[in-house]
C-alpha cells in the first residue's frame, strides 16, 4: 500500500518546504531578497486568515443540513407516521359529526368536502416536507456562496483582497487584528450554525403534527406560522449582506475591516435572538452571559448587549420599555395558534410579569426610584421649614393672630307637648 503524501495537509509556503525537504527555496534565505522568517510568517497568516474565512463561509451556508432527505429517515418516519393517523382520525370524526347534522344539508356537504381534500392535500405535504426543505437549504446554500464570491465589495472578499493589497497589509499589527476579528467571527458562526440546523430539524420534525391540523377544515394559519419560522431560519445567513454598503467606505484598511467584521457578530447574535422564537433568546442570552462573564472591555459588553439586549415579559400597562418576547412567551403564542387550528381554546397567559421579568425591572428602575425618594424627602424637609413657630407667615405680619370661630350653643331640640287635662 503506497505511503499518503506527508505534505498534502499543508497549504502555502510550508507545503514548498516540505516538498523541498525542508530547505527554503532560492533566494528565498537572502536577507535582501525579501525572503527569510518575516515573509514565511506572514504568508502563514494569510493562509491562516484565508482558511478562516473559507471555514466562516461554509458554516454560515452549509450545503447539508441536520435534517432527514427523504421520508423513509428513522427519525422523520415516526412523525410522518403519527401526523398521516392523526390526520385521518380528524377525518373520520369530520365524517361523524357531518352525518349527525346532515339535516343541515348543503353547508354540512361542503364542510365534508372541504375536509376530505385538505387531508388528502395534508398526507401529501407530509411526505414532502423533507425533500423540499433539502432543496430550500442547497438553493439558500448556493445563493449565498453565489453572492459572496461574485461580488468582491462584500465583507469577507474585501478582506481576502486587503490582506494582498490592503494600505497597511504588511503591517503585523493590523493582521493580528483581522485574524483575532475572524477567530471571534469564526466563533459566533459556530454558534448561527448550531442554532439553524437544529432549528430546521426541529421544525421539519413537527411538519406532520402541524400539517395535520388542517385536515379539520382548511385552517392553515399554523401552517403559515410554521412555514414563515422556517424560512426565516433558512434565509438568515443573508442578512450578513446588510453591512454590504459600508465595505466600500473602508476599503483598503484591515482595521477598519475588523471592525465590521466585529458589527457583522453583532448581527448574527441579533439574528439568533429574533430569528428562533423558542430558544433564540435563551441561546444568545447564555451567549452574552459567558463573554460578560469573562471580559470587561466595554466594547466587547456593547457588541454582545446589541447582539442580545434586555428582553422582558409582555405586560399590558401603559410607559413600558419596549420589550420582546421571551421564549415561554413565544412558545404560548405559536402553541396558541396550533390548538387553534385543531379547534382547542387555549387558556390565555397572564399578563402580569414573571419572577424574573419582575426582579429585572425591580433592578433597572432602582436609581429612578431612589431619586424620587431623595426628592420627595427633600421637599417635605423645606416645607416643614416654612411651618416651623419661629418663621412669621404672612397671616400674622400685620398682628392679627389667627381667627378664631366661635360655636353659639345650639337650641334645645323641641320636646313634646304637654298634656292638659280635660275640662270637668
Amino acid at each position: 500500500m503506497p505511503d499518503k503524501d506527508p505534505c498534502g495537509l499543508i497549504t502555502g509556503i510550508a507545503k514548498k518546504m516540505c516538498e523541498n525537504d525542508w530547505e527554503p527555496e532560492e533566494g528565498s534565505s537572502d536577507p535582501d531578497g525579501g525572503g527569510g522568517i518575516t515573509q514565511g510568517a506572514s504568508e502563514h497568516v494569510k493562509d491562516l486568515a484565508e482558511t478562516l474565512i473559507k471555514t466562516l463561509k461554509g458554516l454560515l451556508a452549509p450545503k447539508h443540513a441536520w435534517a432527514p432527505e427523504k421520508t423513509d429517515n428513522p427519525v422523520y418516519q415516526q412523525f410522518l407516521w403519527l401526523g398521516q393517523h392523526l390526520a385521518i382520525a380528524i377525518l373520520i370524526c369530520m365524517i361523524v359529526v357531518c352525518a349527525l347534522t346532515s339535516w343541515q344539508g348543503t353547508p354540512r356537504l361542503k364542510q365534508l368536502g372541504a375536509s376530505t381534500g385538505w387531508t388528502l392535500a395534508a398526507v401529501a405535504g407530509m411526505a414532502s416536507v423533507p425533500g423540499v426543505v433539502m432543496l430550500l437549504n442547497q438553493a439558500a446554500a448556493s445563493a449565498f456562496t453565489t453572492a459572496f464570491d461574485s461580488d468582491q465589495a462584500t465583507l469577507l472578499n474585501t478582506i481576502s483582497n486587503d490582506l494582498d493589497q490592503g494600505a497597511d497589509s504588511g503591517n503585523p499589527v493590523a493582521i493580528l487584528i483581522i485574524i483575532s476579528a475572524l477567530v471571534v467571527a469564526l466563533a459566533f458562526a459556530s454558534l448561527v450554525f448550531m442554532t439553524r440546523q437544529l432549528g430546521i430539524l426541529a421544525f421539519v420534525c413537527m411538519a406532520p403534527l402541524v400539517l395535520a391540523s388542517v385536515a379539520r377544515g382548511g385552517d392553515t394559519s399554523a401552517v403559515r406560522a410554521w412555514a414563515m419560522r422556517l424560512l426565516g431560519l433558512m434565509f438568515a445567513p443573508f442578512a450578513l449582506l446588510l453591512v454590504s454598503p459600508f465595505v466600500q467606505m473602508v476599503k483598503g484598511s484591515l482595521v477598519m475591516d475588523a471592525v465590521l467584521l466585529v458589527a457583522a457578530d453583532a448581527l448574527m447574535l441579533r439574528m439568533i435572538f429574533h430569528g428562533v422564537p423558542y430558544f433564540g433568546p435563551k441561546i444568545a442570552g447564555a451567549a452574552r452571559g459567558f463573554v460578560e462573564s469573562r471580559t470587561t472591555n466595554p466594547l466587547a459588553r456593547a457588541v454582545v448587549r446589541a447582539g442580545s439586549p434586555d428582553c422582558y415579559e409582555q405586560e399590558n400597562q401603559p410607559r413600558m420599555p419596549r420589550t420582546v418576547d421571551t421564549p415561554g412567551r413565544a412558545a404560548h403564542q405559536d402553541r396558541g395558534v396550533l390548538f387553534a387550528a385543531y379547534g382547542i381554546k387555549q387558556k390565555q397567559r397572564s399578563s402580569r410579569l414573571t419572577t424574573e421579568s419582575a426582579i429585572d425591572k425591580t433592578q433597572r428602575e432602582a436609581p429612578r426610584n431612589q431619586q424620587l425618594i431623595e426628592a420627595r424627602r427633600t421637599a417635605r424637609a423645606a416645607a416643614a421649614q416654612t411651618n416651623t413657630p419661629g418663621r412669621r407667615t404672612p397671616g400674622r405680619a400685620q398682628g392679627r393672630g389667627p381667627a378664631v370661630r366661635t360655636q353659639a350653643p345650639a337650641a334645645p331640640a323641641p320636646g313634646p307637648a304637654p298634656v292638659r287635662p280635660p275640662n270637668p
